[in-house]
């Protein structure tokens, strides 16, 4: 659920370019439920009839003549209109097998055919070893239609196992089966540090056979139109982005929905700094420009090493470490702002007695401990940052006589979170704070506790 965040990834797209446009053409017509494929019952998804339902054991003349419809008539009418640009077909392998005029259109296009699956079916209820062996076939029927193995791969109709048997299946420059962000990502699957480009629900003729959907081109050109100038100006403003248009030759192929793709295609091409790109050539890119970074995840770690390694965060308080990691845990945690919010929540829940203890548990500024050299590596650092370790006897003096006076009257020492400040600055607050009553010292003392656990995790992640 974290994913970039507030700082997203500078995508550097070629020339400088403002954003990315890539544009995906399913093709998936042959492929689809037919008992002439062996398949139980017809097919039912993403056509021109309304809640159509598969029919057991039965053709579907409707149903089979709108797919055929992609692939007589749409495909190509399509093709004039992409035919110069650089796309990425999602090809269904068994589909490809019955086009072979359509792939060699595809080919001297010079488009990319990434893999859309062996067929255009369900996954969801299958074990893996029987989508495992459907991945393999796929790949194999793809290489012998196409004449190349496919860099890139997207069911689609997926399974909770998809992305890690397709990772694990062969060296693919990306995987599609997700619609998480507007930019390409980094994910453990297969063994290995696999790309994802993420593609596309919203940006996506599909809607044509929804219900909750597009209606005229009109609808449809609109949406594009929009979605490509919120992504054009925040590139703009210094952050690009990849804009993932989705087509289906049976559906954008018909007249009234190509006219308004052509407008599409002009609203775009009038622009400057628009890259149209492959998947794979914008999956090559990222991953020469962001290759993966090995860093620590927390959410991954035994119980022992993750006391061991943030044991310390909150000061000689492992308790509140061994109470984090009984919460749920996930990857939104394995960076500062998201391990920070875990352990906080323990310290904000324990008792007043035992965040007392936290806060007795930190050192006197420029104390006793610290002239001792007593500290923890944390402290020492911390107070080091500020020139606490090289005081002169004036000012060391000061801080003694204020941490005194201080501590007598609070019952603990006095906590502030010092990279935030200088020697000056520190001392004005020690002046001012020793004004509040215990209460909403208590408190200040917790909120600084809470911002030095912060500042050590953004040092020790960075991230």
């Amino acid at each position: 659920m974290a994913g970039y965040g507030a700082r997203p990834p500078f995508a550097d797209w070629p020339n400088g370019a403002k954003i990315a446009v890539q544009i995906v053409l399913n093709y998936e017509e042959g492929g689809e439920n037919n008992i002439l494929h062996g398949d139980a019952a017809s097919e039912a998804f993403l056509s021109e009839i309304t809640g159509a339902q598969p029919w057991p054991g039965q053709r579907h003349w409707n149903m089979e003549s709108i797919y055929e419809y992609g692939a007589r008539a749409g495909f190509w009418r399509v093709h004039r209109l992409l035919k110069d640009l650089p796309i990425t077909v999602f090809g269904v392998a068994t589909a490809l097998a019955r086009a072979p005029e359509q792939v060699a259109a595809m080919n001297a296009a010079g488009w990319e055919i990434a893999s859309h699956g062996l067929k255009w079916i369900e996954h969801k209820d299958m074990s893996a070893d029987e989508e495992r062996a459907q991945i393999a076939e796929a790949l194999r029927l793809h290489a012998e239609v196409t004449g190349a193995a496919p860099r890139g791969w997207y069911t689609g109709r997926c399974s909770m196992n998809t992305v890690e048997l397709a990772a694990g299946a062969g060296e693919f420059a990306y995987i599609a089966d997700s619609y998480a962000d507007d930019l390409p990502y980094w994910v453990k699957a297969g063994g290995k540090d696999q790309l994802i480009v993420p593609y596309t629900m919203d940006c996506n003729d599909m809607r044509f056979a929804i219900q909750a959907g597009f209606t005229t081109g009109g609808q449809f050109e609109s949406y594009l139109k929009d979605s490509f100038d919120v992504l054009y100006a925040e590139g703009v403003e210094g952050a690009p982005k990849m804009l993932s248009i989705g087509l289906h030759c049976r559906l954008v192929g018909r007249p009234g929905r190509a006219a308004a793709l052509a407008r599409v295609l002009d609203h775009f091409k009038a622009h400057e700094g628009v890259w149209f790109a492959t998947r794979e050539q914008i999956a090559d890119h990222w991953a020469r420009v962001h290759p993966p970074v090995a860093r620590q995840h927390p959410s991954q770690m035994d119980r022992d090493t993750f006391v061991a390694e943030f044991g310390g965060i909150f000061e000689h308080s492992a308790w509140i470490a061994e109470g984090a990691f009984a919460l749920e845990l996930g990857a939104t945690h394995d960076n500062a702002i998201g391990l920070h919010n875990a352990l906080a929540r323990v310290f904000r829940a324990a008792s007043p007695d035992q965040r007392l203890g936290v806060l007795n548990a930190h050192p006197d500024l420029a104390g006793k401990l610290a002239a001792a050299k007593r500290l923890t590596a944390e402290s020492t650092a911390e107070q080091a940052s500020v020139g606490l370790d090289a005081l002169t006897d004036a000012e060391r003096a000061a801080f003694e006589q204020q941490n005194a006076a201080y501590t007598k009257k609070f019952g603990f020492p006095f906590i502030i979170a010092v990279r935030d400040h200088s020697k000056a600055s520190i001392m004005q607050a020690f002046q001012r704070r020793i004004g509040n009553d215990r209460d909403a010292e208590f408190a200040e003392a917790c909120r600084q506790v809470e911002r030095i656990a912060l500042l050590r995790l953004q040092e020790k992640l960075g991230i």
